[in-house]
Protein backbone atom coordinates (compact mmCIF):
# COMPACT_ATOMS: atom_id res chain seq x y z
CA UNK A 1 0.00 0.00 0.00
CA UNK A 2 1.48 3.34 -0.82
CA UNK A 3 2.47 6.13 1.75
CA UNK A 4 -0.52 8.58 0.40
CA UNK A 5 -2.97 6.68 2.79
CA UNK A 6 -0.87 6.20 6.16
CA UNK A 7 1.05 8.58 8.25
CA UNK A 8 4.81 7.92 8.80
CA UNK A 9 4.58 7.39 12.80
CA UNK A 10 1.27 4.70 12.00
CA UNK A 11 3.19 2.26 10.40
CA UNK A 12 7.23 1.97 11.46
CA UNK A 13 7.69 -0.88 8.91
CA UNK A 14 6.24 0.16 5.75
CA UNK A 15 6.71 2.30 2.55
CA UNK A 16 9.51 4.58 2.89
CA UNK A 17 6.45 7.53 2.33
CA UNK A 18 5.71 6.38 5.69
CA UNK A 19 8.32 5.54 7.99
CA UNK A 20 10.50 8.71 8.77
CA UNK A 21 12.21 7.94 11.86
CA UNK A 22 15.62 9.29 12.43
CA UNK A 23 18.70 6.36 13.01
CA UNK A 24 20.64 6.52 16.15
CA UNK A 25 23.39 5.61 13.92
CA UNK A 26 23.14 7.84 11.05
CA UNK A 27 25.99 10.26 12.57
CA UNK A 28 28.44 7.36 12.23
CA UNK A 29 27.12 5.30 9.33
CA UNK A 30 29.47 2.83 8.13
CA UNK A 31 29.55 4.63 4.59
CA UNK A 32 31.84 8.20 5.01
CA UNK A 33 33.08 10.07 2.09
CA UNK A 34 36.42 8.40 1.20
CA UNK A 35 39.24 8.87 4.17
CA UNK A 36 41.46 11.04 1.38
CA UNK A 37 39.46 13.70 1.26
CA UNK A 38 35.94 15.07 -0.43
CA UNK A 39 36.68 14.94 -4.30
CA UNK A 40 36.14 18.30 -6.09
CA UNK A 41 32.71 18.89 -7.00
CA UNK A 42 32.21 20.29 -10.69
CA UNK A 43 29.68 22.88 -10.94
CA UNK A 44 26.84 21.41 -13.15
CA UNK A 45 26.75 22.67 -16.90
CA UNK A 46 29.87 24.72 -16.23
CA UNK A 47 33.27 23.06 -16.15
CA UNK A 48 34.25 24.94 -13.11
CA UNK A 49 35.45 22.77 -10.19
CA UNK A 50 35.49 25.45 -7.65
CA UNK A 51 32.51 26.89 -5.97
CA UNK A 52 32.68 31.34 -6.49
CA UNK A 53 30.46 31.45 -3.37
CA UNK A 54 29.06 35.11 -4.79
CA UNK A 55 25.60 33.82 -6.35
CA UNK A 56 22.99 35.91 -5.11
CA UNK A 57 20.42 32.85 -3.58
CA UNK A 58 17.45 34.67 -4.87
CA UNK A 59 18.51 33.53 -8.28
CA UNK A 60 19.12 29.95 -7.35
CA UNK A 61 18.66 29.35 -11.57
CA UNK A 62 21.40 31.42 -12.15
CA UNK A 63 24.75 29.90 -13.85
CA UNK A 64 27.99 31.11 -15.34
CA UNK A 65 26.81 31.76 -18.70
CA UNK A 66 24.28 33.88 -18.50
CA UNK A 67 22.16 36.40 -15.61
CA UNK A 68 20.96 33.45 -14.99
CA UNK A 69 19.67 29.60 -16.10
CA UNK A 70 16.22 31.08 -16.88
CA UNK A 71 18.08 33.62 -19.29
CA UNK A 72 16.40 36.65 -17.41
CA UNK A 73 18.00 39.67 -16.02
CA UNK A 74 18.04 40.68 -11.97
CA UNK A 75 16.57 44.29 -11.95
CA UNK A 76 19.61 45.61 -10.37
CA UNK A 77 20.99 44.02 -14.18
CA UNK A 78 18.28 45.96 -16.25
CA UNK A 79 19.10 49.52 -14.50
CA UNK A 80 22.58 48.44 -15.01
CA UNK A 81 22.22 47.86 -18.65
CA UNK A 82 20.30 51.06 -18.90
CA UNK A 83 22.65 53.05 -17.68
CA UNK A 84 25.36 51.95 -19.92
CA UNK A 85 22.94 52.56 -22.73
CA UNK A 86 22.55 55.98 -21.25
CA UNK A 87 18.47 55.40 -21.59
CA UNK A 88 15.45 54.51 -19.82
CA UNK A 89 14.55 51.26 -21.79
CA UNK A 90 12.35 49.53 -19.12
CA UNK A 91 10.54 50.55 -16.10
CA UNK A 92 11.88 48.37 -13.41
CA UNK A 93 9.66 46.91 -11.12
CA UNK A 94 9.46 45.91 -7.59
CA UNK A 95 9.55 42.51 -6.76
CA UNK A 96 5.85 41.37 -6.04
CA UNK A 97 5.42 40.82 -2.31
CA UNK A 98 3.04 38.37 -2.67
CA UNK A 99 1.61 35.91 -5.98
CA UNK A 100 -2.02 35.33 -6.33
CA UNK A 101 -2.77 31.47 -7.27
CA UNK A 102 -5.95 30.68 -7.47
CA UNK A 103 -7.48 26.93 -7.52
CA UNK A 104 -7.99 26.76 -11.73
CA UNK A 105 -9.24 23.27 -11.77
CA UNK A 106 -10.00 20.54 -9.46
CA UNK A 107 -9.23 17.03 -10.63
CA UNK A 108 -10.85 14.04 -9.46
CA UNK A 109 -11.07 10.56 -10.93
CA UNK A 110 -8.33 8.34 -8.01
CA UNK A 111 -10.29 6.36 -5.36
CA UNK A 112 -7.35 6.94 -2.71
CA UNK A 113 -4.65 9.21 -1.58
CA UNK A 114 -2.31 11.07 -4.47
CA UNK A 115 1.26 10.70 -3.83
CA UNK A 116 2.43 12.39 -6.26
CA UNK A 117 1.85 14.98 -9.05
CA UNK A 118 4.62 16.00 -11.87
CA UNK A 119 4.24 18.30 -15.26
CA UNK A 120 5.75 16.72 -18.48
CA UNK A 121 8.75 18.94 -19.52
CA UNK A 122 6.72 20.19 -22.34
CA UNK A 123 3.57 21.64 -20.20
CA UNK A 124 1.14 19.67 -22.19
CA UNK A 125 0.58 17.10 -19.38
CA UNK A 126 0.11 16.50 -15.73
CA UNK A 127 0.43 13.02 -14.46
CA UNK A 128 -0.67 11.58 -11.10
CA UNK A 129 -0.17 8.25 -9.27
CA UNK A 130 -1.80 7.28 -6.17
CA UNK A 131 -2.20 4.40 -3.36
CA UNK A 132 -4.88 3.02 -5.40
CA UNK A 133 -2.46 1.36 -7.95
CA UNK A 134 -3.17 3.68 -11.15
CA UNK A 135 -1.69 6.52 -12.45
CA UNK A 136 -3.67 9.07 -14.29
CA UNK A 137 -2.32 11.55 -17.14
CA UNK A 138 -4.29 14.92 -17.91
CA UNK A 139 -4.13 17.22 -20.53
CA UNK A 140 -3.15 20.64 -18.90
CA UNK A 141 -4.79 22.76 -21.47
CA UNK A 142 -8.18 20.87 -21.26
CA UNK A 143 -7.98 19.44 -18.05
CA UNK A 144 -9.39 16.47 -19.55
CA UNK A 145 -7.66 12.68 -18.55
CA UNK A 146 -6.12 11.56 -21.31
CA UNK A 147 -5.21 7.83 -19.92
CA UNK A 148 -5.48 6.09 -16.54
CA UNK A 149 -2.39 3.48 -16.43
CA UNK A 150 -2.94 0.41 -14.63
CA UNK A 151 -0.62 -2.59 -13.83
CA UNK A 152 1.69 -2.05 -10.17
CA UNK A 153 -0.20 -4.40 -8.22
CA UNK A 154 0.23 -2.33 -5.31
CA UNK A 155 0.18 1.39 -4.18
CA UNK A 156 2.58 3.94 -6.38
CA UNK A 157 4.55 6.47 -4.33
CA UNK A 158 6.36 8.15 -7.36
CA UNK A 159 6.75 9.23 -11.13
CA UNK A 160 9.21 10.59 -13.57
CA UNK A 161 8.68 11.95 -16.84
CA UNK A 162 11.79 11.46 -19.62
CA UNK A 163 13.12 14.87 -20.99
CA UNK A 164 10.81 14.30 -24.29
CA UNK A 165 7.41 14.05 -22.38
CA UNK A 166 7.09 10.74 -23.53
CA UNK A 167 7.84 8.19 -21.27
CA UNK A 168 6.69 8.03 -17.83
CA UNK A 169 8.29 5.92 -15.04
CA UNK A 170 6.83 4.49 -11.86
CA UNK A 171 7.76 3.12 -8.76
CA UNK A 172 5.07 0.80 -6.77
CA UNK A 173 5.18 -0.53 -2.96
CA UNK A 174 5.35 -4.06 -5.76
CA UNK A 175 8.69 -3.73 -5.97
CA UNK A 176 8.65 -3.13 -9.74
CA UNK A 177 9.45 -0.11 -11.76
CA UNK A 178 7.29 0.50 -14.90
CA UNK A 179 8.21 2.64 -17.94
CA UNK A 180 4.92 3.70 -19.78
CA UNK A 181 4.58 5.23 -23.23
CA UNK A 182 2.20 8.58 -22.75
CA UNK A 183 1.42 8.53 -26.00
CA UNK A 184 -0.87 5.05 -26.14
CA UNK A 185 -0.52 4.74 -22.49
CA UNK A 186 1.03 0.98 -22.99
CA UNK A 187 3.58 -0.62 -20.55
CA UNK A 188 6.54 -1.32 -22.12
CA UNK A 189 7.12 -4.83 -22.01
CA UNK A 190 10.13 -5.17 -19.83
CA UNK A 191 9.59 -3.89 -16.04
CA UNK A 192 13.20 -2.32 -14.20
CA UNK A 193 13.10 -5.46 -11.45
CA UNK A 194 16.32 -5.59 -8.98
CA UNK A 195 14.88 -3.78 -5.28
CA UNK A 196 14.13 -5.72 -2.77
CA UNK A 197 11.42 -3.63 -1.09
CA UNK A 198 9.04 -0.69 -1.67
CA UNK A 199 10.27 2.02 -4.95
CA UNK A 200 10.11 5.44 -3.29
CA UNK A 201 11.97 8.15 -5.71
CA UNK A 202 12.85 7.88 -9.02
CA UNK A 203 14.51 10.93 -11.71
CA UNK A 204 15.30 10.86 -15.06
CA UNK A 205 18.84 12.01 -16.15
CA UNK A 206 18.93 15.26 -18.53
CA UNK A 207 19.36 12.91 -21.35
CA UNK A 208 16.41 10.94 -20.48
CA UNK A 209 19.33 7.17 -21.02
CA UNK A 210 19.54 6.49 -17.34
CA UNK A 211 16.90 6.51 -14.59
CA UNK A 212 18.31 6.59 -10.80
CA UNK A 213 15.81 5.07 -8.29
CA UNK A 214 15.88 4.61 -4.14
CA UNK A 215 14.04 2.29 -1.95
CA UNK A 216 12.69 0.84 1.23
CA UNK A 217 15.54 -1.40 0.89
CA UNK A 218 18.01 1.73 1.57
CA UNK A 219 20.15 1.28 -1.85
CA UNK A 220 20.35 3.86 -4.62
CA UNK A 221 19.82 2.02 -8.60
CA UNK A 222 21.26 3.20 -11.38
CA UNK A 223 19.39 1.91 -14.51
CA UNK A 224 19.88 1.81 -18.46
CA UNK A 225 16.54 2.74 -19.86
CA UNK A 226 16.92 1.34 -22.52
CA UNK A 227 18.13 -1.87 -22.25
CA UNK A 228 16.03 -1.81 -18.99
CA UNK A 229 19.19 -3.25 -16.96
CA UNK A 230 20.80 -2.29 -13.85
CA UNK A 231 23.94 -0.02 -14.01
CA UNK A 232 25.36 0.41 -10.43
CA UNK A 233 23.61 -0.19 -7.17
CA UNK A 234 25.01 2.02 -4.55
CA UNK A 235 24.99 1.33 -0.72
CA UNK A 236 23.83 4.92 0.01
CA UNK A 237 21.97 4.80 3.37
CA UNK A 238 21.42 3.27 6.90
CA UNK A 239 17.36 3.88 6.37
CA UNK A 240 14.84 3.99 3.57
CA UNK A 241 16.53 6.11 0.50
CA UNK A 242 13.35 8.88 0.37
CA UNK A 243 14.36 11.15 -2.30
CA UNK A 244 16.90 11.05 -5.16
CA UNK A 245 17.86 13.26 -8.11
CA UNK A 246 19.95 14.15 -11.03
CA UNK A 247 21.84 16.90 -11.75
CA UNK A 248 21.07 19.32 -14.71
CA UNK A 249 23.93 17.94 -16.61
CA UNK A 250 23.46 14.46 -15.10
CA UNK A 251 27.36 13.85 -13.76
CA UNK A 252 25.69 13.93 -10.38
CA UNK A 253 23.14 12.31 -8.51
CA UNK A 254 21.54 13.48 -4.72
CA UNK A 255 19.80 11.15 -2.38
CA UNK A 256 18.17 11.80 0.67
CA UNK A 257 17.23 9.39 3.55
CA UNK A 258 15.66 9.22 7.39
CA UNK A 259 19.01 8.69 8.37
CA UNK A 260 18.95 12.51 8.05
CA UNK A 261 21.70 12.15 5.50
CA UNK A 262 21.93 13.86 2.10
CA UNK A 263 24.78 12.21 -0.19
CA UNK A 264 26.12 13.35 -3.42
CA UNK A 265 27.17 10.84 -5.82
CA UNK A 266 29.33 10.44 -8.79
CA UNK A 267 26.86 9.13 -11.77
CA UNK A 268 29.74 7.77 -13.28
CA UNK A 269 31.42 5.92 -11.01
CA UNK A 270 29.47 5.72 -8.13
CA UNK A 271 31.81 7.03 -5.72
CA UNK A 272 30.05 9.24 -2.80
CA UNK A 273 31.38 12.64 -3.31
CA UNK A 274 30.31 14.76 -0.73
CA UNK A 275 27.52 13.98 2.60
CA UNK A 276 25.34 16.37 4.09
CA UNK A 277 24.15 16.25 7.41
CA UNK A 278 22.08 19.13 9.53
CA UNK A 279 23.16 19.35 13.40
CA UNK A 280 19.07 18.34 14.32
CA UNK A 281 19.52 15.32 12.15
CA UNK A 282 15.75 15.24 11.52
CA UNK A 283 14.93 12.37 9.04
CA UNK A 284 15.02 13.94 4.97
CA UNK A 285 11.94 13.09 3.10
CA UNK A 286 13.07 14.73 -0.37
CA UNK A 287 15.54 15.94 -1.94
CA UNK A 288 15.96 18.25 -5.59
CA UNK A 289 18.88 19.86 -6.92
CA UNK A 290 18.31 23.81 -8.28
CA UNK A 291 18.21 24.69 -12.19
CA UNK A 292 21.48 25.92 -12.00
CA UNK A 293 22.97 22.69 -9.86
CA UNK A 294 24.76 24.77 -7.47
CA UNK A 295 22.27 23.74 -4.42
CA UNK A 296 19.99 21.25 -3.45
CA UNK A 297 16.52 21.69 -1.65
CA UNK A 298 15.48 19.20 0.59
CA UNK A 299 12.45 18.71 3.14
CA UNK A 300 12.75 17.27 6.50
CA UNK A 301 10.41 16.05 9.35
CA UNK A 302 10.89 19.19 11.46
CA UNK A 303 9.13 21.40 9.30
CA UNK A 304 11.81 22.87 7.70
CA UNK A 305 13.08 22.88 4.11
CA UNK A 306 16.74 23.65 4.12
CA UNK A 307 18.88 25.20 0.57
CA UNK A 308 22.27 23.39 0.46
CA UNK A 309 25.25 24.27 -1.13
CA UNK A 310 26.44 20.80 -1.80
CA UNK A 311 30.20 21.76 -2.82
CA UNK A 312 31.16 23.49 0.54
CA UNK A 313 28.94 21.52 2.51
CA UNK A 314 26.52 24.47 4.45
CA UNK A 315 23.40 25.43 4.92
CA UNK A 316 22.50 28.95 3.01
CA UNK A 317 18.72 29.21 4.08
CA UNK A 318 15.87 27.46 5.75
CA UNK A 319 12.35 27.99 4.89
CA UNK A 320 9.79 28.02 7.77
CA UNK A 321 6.10 28.06 8.39
CA UNK A 322 4.47 24.92 7.03
CA UNK A 323 3.92 21.73 9.25
CA UNK A 324 5.66 18.66 8.35
CA UNK A 325 6.43 16.07 11.12
CA UNK A 326 4.67 12.60 9.76
CA UNK A 327 4.31 12.49 5.69
CA UNK A 328 6.94 12.80 2.97
CA UNK A 329 6.41 16.26 1.48
CA UNK A 330 7.28 17.11 -1.80
CA UNK A 331 9.34 19.96 -3.30
CA UNK A 332 9.61 22.18 -6.10
CA UNK A 333 11.24 25.55 -7.49
CA UNK A 334 9.64 27.86 -9.39
CA UNK A 335 9.45 31.50 -11.00
CA UNK A 336 7.42 34.61 -10.69
CA UNK A 337 7.46 37.65 -12.53
CA UNK A 338 5.02 41.37 -12.23
CA UNK A 339 1.45 39.95 -13.40
CA UNK A 340 -0.06 42.33 -15.81
CA UNK A 341 2.75 44.95 -15.74
CA UNK A 342 3.21 46.45 -19.46
CA UNK A 343 6.49 47.48 -18.97
CA UNK A 344 8.50 44.72 -17.79
CA UNK A 345 11.27 43.49 -20.10
CA UNK A 346 14.33 44.91 -21.95
CA UNK A 347 14.71 43.17 -25.65
CA UNK A 348 12.12 40.96 -24.68
CA UNK A 349 13.79 39.85 -21.48
CA UNK A 350 10.99 39.62 -18.34
CA UNK A 351 11.91 40.24 -14.72
CA UNK A 352 11.54 36.99 -13.03
CA UNK A 353 12.51 36.16 -9.55
CA UNK A 354 12.61 32.38 -7.62
CA UNK A 355 10.45 30.53 -5.43
CA UNK A 356 10.13 27.24 -3.81
CA UNK A 357 7.30 25.30 -2.35
CA UNK A 358 6.50 22.68 -0.15
CA UNK A 359 2.90 21.07 0.83
CA UNK A 360 1.71 21.10 4.17
CA UNK A 361 0.29 18.63 6.73
CA UNK A 362 -2.34 21.28 7.48
CA UNK A 363 -3.90 21.06 4.14
CA UNK A 364 -2.01 24.01 2.69
CA UNK A 365 0.78 24.92 -0.15
CA UNK A 366 3.23 27.41 1.38
CA UNK A 367 5.51 29.52 -1.51
CA UNK A 368 8.53 31.30 -0.44
CA UNK A 369 10.79 33.53 -2.03
CA UNK A 370 14.03 31.71 -2.13
CA UNK A 371 16.66 34.59 -1.38
CA UNK A 372 14.62 36.14 1.50
CA UNK A 373 13.04 33.57 2.40
CA UNK A 374 9.50 35.62 3.36
CA UNK A 375 6.09 33.62 2.47
CA UNK A 376 4.84 34.86 -0.33
CA UNK A 377 1.46 32.66 -0.52
CA UNK A 378 -0.24 30.00 0.96
CA UNK A 379 -2.94 27.80 -1.11
CA UNK A 380 -5.42 26.64 0.87
CA UNK A 381 -7.70 23.98 -0.58
CA UNK A 382 -7.02 20.26 -0.09
CA UNK A 383 -8.54 18.29 2.68
CA UNK A 384 -5.42 16.90 4.12
CA UNK A 385 -2.11 16.67 4.09
CA UNK A 386 -0.30 17.86 0.83
CA UNK A 387 1.70 15.49 -0.26
CA UNK A 388 2.81 16.62 -3.71
CA UNK A 389 3.76 19.62 -5.30
CA UNK A 390 5.04 20.85 -9.11
CA UNK A 391 5.78 24.04 -10.90
CA UNK A 392 5.16 24.05 -14.67
CA UNK A 393 6.58 27.46 -16.42
CA UNK A 394 4.02 27.73 -19.61
CA UNK A 395 1.63 29.93 -17.87
CA UNK A 396 2.88 29.71 -14.30
CA UNK A 397 0.78 26.95 -13.19
CA UNK A 398 1.21 24.81 -10.06
CA UNK A 399 -0.04 21.10 -9.01
CA UNK A 400 -0.64 20.16 -6.04
CA UNK A 401 -2.50 17.04 -4.66
CA UNK A 402 -3.04 14.90 -1.48
CA UNK A 403 -4.77 12.61 0.70
CA UNK A 404 -8.17 14.22 -0.05
CA UNK A 405 -7.59 11.77 -3.57
CA UNK A 406 -7.52 14.87 -5.43
CA UNK A 407 -5.14 17.03 -7.81
CA UNK A 408 -5.56 20.56 -7.78
CA UNK A 409 -4.31 22.85 -10.69
CA UNK A 410 -3.39 26.60 -9.63
CA UNK A 411 -2.94 29.50 -11.97
CA UNK A 412 -1.58 33.57 -10.82
CA UNK A 413 -4.47 36.31 -11.34
CA UNK A 414 -4.72 36.75 -14.85
CA UNK A 415 -2.02 34.93 -15.60
CA UNK A 416 -4.67 33.24 -18.25
CA UNK A 417 -5.36 29.44 -19.10
CA UNK A 418 -3.74 28.02 -21.53
CA UNK A 419 -5.75 25.66 -23.98
CA UNK A 420 -5.80 24.46 -27.11
CA UNK A 421 -3.20 25.90 -29.76
CA UNK A 422 -2.43 28.47 -27.01
CA UNK A 423 -0.66 25.78 -24.73
CA UNK A 424 1.33 24.53 -27.67
CA UNK A 425 2.46 27.67 -28.96
CA UNK A 426 3.50 28.30 -25.25
CA UNK A 427 5.34 26.20 -25.11
CA UNK A 428 6.86 26.45 -28.52
CA UNK A 429 7.92 29.79 -27.65
CA UNK A 430 9.65 28.74 -24.05
CA UNK A 431 10.91 26.11 -25.31
CA UNK A 432 13.05 28.50 -28.50
CA UNK A 433 14.09 31.52 -25.98
CA UNK A 434 15.20 29.16 -23.72
CA UNK A 435 13.61 31.22 -21.09
CA UNK A 436 12.86 27.96 -19.17
CA UNK A 437 15.51 25.79 -20.03
CA UNK A 438 16.78 24.98 -16.57
CA UNK A 439 13.15 24.14 -15.12
CA UNK A 440 12.98 21.40 -18.00
CA UNK A 441 16.02 19.95 -17.53
CA UNK A 442 16.33 19.82 -13.58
Amino acid sequence: MSYASTPVTDLPTRSPKRKRTPSPSSASSAYHTPANGTPSLPHANTGANTYDGAADLQFAYEDDEAPNGLGIRTPDELRSSDEDDGEEKVAVRERPKNLDFKVWKVLKGHQRGVAAVKFSPDGKWVASCSADCTIKIWATATRALQHTLEGHLAGISTIAWSPDSRILASGSDDKLIRLWDTHTGKCLPQPLVGHHNYVYSLAFSPKGNMLVSGSYDEAVFLWDVRTARLMRSLPAHSDPVSGVDFVRDGTLVASCSSDGLIRIWDAATGQCLKTLVHEDNAPVTSVKFSPNGKFVLAATLDSSLRLWSYVDGRCKKTYQGHKNEKYSMGVCFGTYGTVGAEETSIEGEEQKWAFVACGSEDGSTVLWDISSKKVLQRLAGHDGPVLGVDFCANGELLATCGLDKTVKLWRRGDAGGLNGHAATAAAEVIGANGTHEAMLTD
